[in-house]
């Protein structure tokens, strides 16, 4: 792998996605979210797999229709929520003519937002996680007749949803936005050090609020930073050297443990090409 894509290696990468995607004109008003709408294109292929990413991700589908098979292989239809650093291989079973607003949330604010860490190691149908709410949540994104007004109301009910939770443990929350700080590669035991806590009080209280150890969280961390690299063309044993791992070969470990595919391989999923588009920088916007 060379040093990284070219504009024109953008470009063309981006006409070869299998979805039109929109970003909103603001970031959301809501400190951990963001926000991308998708639309098929109508040559979407089945069996794509969705890539572990250290947010809880949710997709409200308003249009056409998706369906989601776990390792379990248990299947789901409609909108759906995948846990932070989901398990094994989740894959998209069927797309057809899907519309579907996606939203990027931190553990710290789906915590309030969902009011559980149940989805972790899991897809979880938006049902079961709101009930009722989930389907006039659908009906209401397909009233509304462009992405910015979407965009708005999804932050709108997001920000509710948050007022009337109660938040994570200060110590929790400051211990997350230390791993994403130092991408991964702090250690529990300094973060304990450092809140005063022990090592076992720390995993407990980060586990029972945030869904996972923290210890899997820094690993989530460090992963999605190195894997997004090897995206960008860069060479993977400068990713390794440079992302807190002892060697190429642990790179590797890693990446197939949260993916089932090797560094030379992931780089070609279609849910990490994209992410440049969607999350990555200002793109020009549709109506």
């Amino acid at each position: 792998m060379g040093g990284g894509l070219s504009e024109r290696d953008l470009a063309e990468r981006d006409d070869a996605v299998f979805w039109d995607i929109t970003c909103p004109n603001r970031p959301s008003r809501v400190p951990g979210v963001s926000m991308a709408g998708f639309g098929d294109r109508g040559i979407t292929p089945p069996g794509l797999r969705l890539i572990p990413h250290p947010t809880v991700t949710l997709v409200l589908v308003f249009g056409g229709t998706v369906a989601v098979e776990d390792a379990t292989g248990r299947r789901q239809q409609g909108s759906f929520a995948t846990g932070l650093g989901f398990g094994d291989v989740v894959r998209s079973l069927r797309t057809d003519d899907v519309e579907a607003l996606q939203v990027r949330l931190s553990p710290v604010v789906a915590h309030k937002v969902l009011g559980t860490t149940d989805p972790v190691d899991a897809v979880v149908t938006l049902d079961e996680l709101c009930g009722r709410e989930a389907a006039r949540i659908s009906d209401r994104l397909g009233d509304l007749s462009s992405w910015e007004d979407r965009f708005a109301w999804t932050d709108t009910w997001l920000a509710r949803r948050c007022a009337a939770a109660s938040p994570v443990a200060p110590e929790v929350a400051w211990a997350w936005r230390q791993i994403v700080a130092t991408r991964g590669m702090v250690r529990v035991e300094q973060l304990a050090a450092e809140l005063g806590w022990s090592r076992k009080r720390l995993w407990s209280r980060f586990r029972s609020q945030l869904g996972l150890p923290p210890k899997r969280a820094a690993k989530l961390v460090r992963f999605d930073h190195a894997v997004h690299r090897l995206v960008a063309g860069q060479d993977a044993a400068g990713v390794a050297a440079d992302g807190g791992y002892t060697d190429q070969s642990h790179l590797h470990r890693d990446i197939v443990a949260f993916t089932g595919l090797t560094p030379t391989t992931v780089v070609n999923e279609p849910f990490l090409a994209v992410d440049h588009i969607a999350w990555g920088w200002p793109r020009p916007r549709k109506p």
